[in-house]
């Protein structure tokens, strides 16, 4: 689970089938960063998010006249916790998707890559922070068999494996 900022980058044609769920992750808690066709698309929506700079586009000057940050530095820098980023055969920024996907895996960022998977996603985060985990309580292989009784064994503990 990313711990706070997700960056969102996709084609503009796929932003409106994808609002719902990002705003979802916006009212979980989570900063969003987004590259600036996403962005401008999803603040047009009402979505609060951060437009950062394409991989290409280092070094290049922000709103404010100062050097914006771009899509990799902030993958590098462990400022982003999880990236979205949504390949469409008809972009224009080909390389740019491939270079944030690249340097998300390289870097072991969480990666989506699947619209479904992002709706899914921000469907059980919400209900995670709502609701909270239900019967889950996670625990190694090790505390697993301290714990576990005679009678939950599928095998006799006498039994040699």
């Amino acid at each position: 689970m990313p711990e706070q900022n997700i960056l969102i980058s996709c084609n503009a044609d796929l932003v409106m089938e994808m609002t719902y769920a990002v705003y979802q992750l916006h009212e979980s808690g989570y900063t969003l960063y987004a590259t600036r066709e996403t962005g401008e698309a999803l603040q047009a929506n009402h979505v609060p998010c951060t437009i950062i700079g394409y991989p290409t586009e280092e070094g290049k000057q922000g709103p404010e006249g100062h050097e914006s940050e771009n899509a990799l530095s902030m993958i590098k820098e462990k400022k982003i916790g999880m990236v979205i980023n949504i390949p469409h055969p008809q972009s224009k920024r080909l390389k740019d998707y491939l270079l944030t996907r690249r340097t998300a895996v390289d870097f072991g960022i969480p990666l989506l890559t699947n619209l479904q998977l992002v709706k899914v996603f921000a469907d059980a985060v919400a209900m995670h922070k709502k609701d909270g985990l239900v019967g889950l309580d996670p625990q190694s292989l090790f505390e697993h068999y301290e714990d576990e009784k005679d009678d939950d064994a599928w095998t006799n503990k006498d039994e040699f494996h």
